[in-house]
């Protein structure tokens, strides 16, 4: 039993030297690294110079301001949606109010709103011009106007189709597709033919729902 006590003691004894080594090697690796830096520092402020720290400036850092996120799918969504409410097939009597074929109101609406568009009582906030497109091209600029005339918040706008002096036989085939198109467009209210300040026979006056401006 003692034999084993004293090797047992020796072996202790090791270790704690093989500790105590391992940790000088550490300080000392350690005190070696803290010298390295002071001698690139001194190194540095040798090559540098005197320094000196410049005054604060008084201005808040603000981060940029992310732009505003664009609804493109919802917009995608609404132009497809006035694109497919456009049809050349359906019978614009069946779905309309309509008086002497050339001014339309949706049912409910107050006919003091007709006699005021015929008049040119409204205020026209904005145009298209149709003249010269063909049908495709055409319903698709109109669907496009009339959902940025809403999102502007715009009441009433003018639709320019021309009197059909070009066309095969002299008919005005647009001024037909055109009024059809906006009787189908939910957000068309009323619609009446233009005075002759405003294009007579060859534009409408439209009257869209109240909406408020879109950002």
């Amino acid at each position: 039993m003692k034999a084993r006590s004293l090797q047992d003691l020796a072996a202790l004894r090791d270790a704690l030297r093989r500790r105590e080594a391992e940790v000088a090697a550490a300080q000392a690796r350690e005190q070696a690294q803290r010298k390295l830096e002071e001698q690139q520092r001194l190194a540095f402020a040798n090559a540098v110079g005197r320094v000196q720290s410049l005054p604060h400036h008084g201005r808040a850092d603000h981060a940029p301001q992310r732009p505003a996120p664009q609804p493109r799918q919802r917009e995608a969504d609404e132009r497809a949606a006035l694109h497919e409410a456009m049809s050349d097939e359906v019978d614009v009597e069946s779905l309309l109010l309509t008086d002497d074929g050339l001014s339309f109101r949706r049912p409910g609406l107050n006919a003091d709103v007709l006699t005021r568009l015929r008049r040119g009582q409204w205020s026209i906030q904005s145009q298209i011009d149709l003249h010269g497109l063909r049908r495709d091209e055409a319903r698709e600029q109109l669907a496009a106007f009339v959902r940025d005339a809403l999102k502007r918040g715009e009441r009433c706008v003018r639709v320019v189709h021309g009197k059909g002096h070009g066309s095969p036989g002299g008919q005005p085939v647009l001024k037909a597709k055109v009024q059809r198109w906006l009787a189908q467009c939910a957000e068309v209210i009323a619609f009446a033919q233009a005075t002759g300040p405003q294009g007579g026979a060859g534009a409408l006056v439209v009257l869209l729902e109240r909406r408020g401006v879109q950002r």
